[in-house]
């Protein structure tokens, strides 16, 4: 596949990424070659567009070529650039790291509802995110509500130590507290809530997900074990000791498994309470409140 060539103005170094990327079966090239010219000369992505007539230097032009030849080789775009914008602020990310994802914002807002209510009533929220990751989730929560407090637990250390640098970054960090454990075990209680994206892909699915996933995201962060609910009878366990009387579990689900999480969340003494859609209609986030009983909503 051919480089791009120097000399160009940015306008048609940008058509010729889209086209290589394109060439290379990438889903969305024209996004992906602006985001990646964009990294390289040092602009947001918008201004591409309005500096569309700027030669684009020869240094520039090679090293726009070799991060195409990345992205075609089915390296994703964020991990390339080396962070990925979600809900309110932009998050670094590491191989130890997903990335934070347009769907997960879905468990933020419904978190951000629950913290709300606890916030008015009690004056602060202590929280717990497992399997933080980057911290998105963390970062984000604690960033709306200045009297809340977290901590942000993973399994990995690289994944904390970036987490880490995501509460600096956003101005959070004296309030979270990324702690290495799996999954609840050794957090002491009470906690007003917990939260969690965590691994939710059956042992069979993995090797069926898309390339950028599969290859680039790291298997411990993906794989739920057997039947992909490992992670939810964990939690859900772990939750009934530490959340105090009524407080509520808010957690992402893979397709199809709202049944089944919620009858392992039920044998741990959790009713339902909501179950919220994503943009292509499927429940994507659960919430669950410790000791209610009730109807279960669709």
């Amino acid at each position: 596949m051919p480089d791009v060539p120097a000399g160009l103005t940015r306008g048609d170094t940008l058509r010729a990424g889209a086209r290589q990327l394109r060439a290379a079966g990438c889903d969305t090239p024209d996004l992906d070659s602006r985001l990646l010219l964009a990294e390289i000369c040092g602009l947001r992505p918008g201004e591409i567009h309005s500096a569309s007539g700027a030669i684009v230097p020869a240094a520039d032009a090679e090293r726009f070529a070799a991060l195409l030849a990345r992205r075609a080789a089915g390296e994703p775009v964020h991990r390339i650039i080396g962070r990925r914008a979600f809900y309110e602020h932009e998050f670094l990310l590491s191989p130890d790291t997903l990335e934070p994802r347009p769907d997960t914002e879905i468990l933020v807002e419904e978190a951000r509802k629950a913290m709300a209510e606890i916030v008015a009533r009690t004056g602060a929220c202590r929280l717990a995110d497992v399997g933080t990751g980057t911290g998105a989730i963390a970062v984000s929560l604690l960033a709306l509500f200045d009297t809340a407090t977290a901590f942000a637990i993973d399994i990995s250390e690289g994944a904390l130590e970036t987490a880490r640098r995501n509460a600096e970054a956003a101005g959070v960090a004296d309030r979270m507290l990324a702690l290495r454990a799996n999954y609840l075990d050794g957090i002491g209680g009470p906690l007003d809530l917990v939260v969690s994206n965590p691994p939710y892909i059956s042992h069979r699915d993995i090797a069926a997900l898309a390339r950028e996933v599969r290859d680039h995201d790291p298997w411990p962060a993906l794989d739920g074990g057997p039947d992909g609910l490992d992670a939810y009878r964990a939690l859900s366990a772990g939750a009934r000791g530490i959340l105090t009387p009524g407080a509520p579990a808010i957690v992402e689900i893979g397709e199809g498994q709202a049944d089944d999480v919620t009858a392992i969340f039920a044998a741990e003494g959790f009713s339902r309470i909501a179950a919220t859609r994503d943009l292509g209609d499927r429940i994507r986030v659960l919430s669950f409140r410790r000791g209610d009983s009730g109807a279960h909503p669709g």
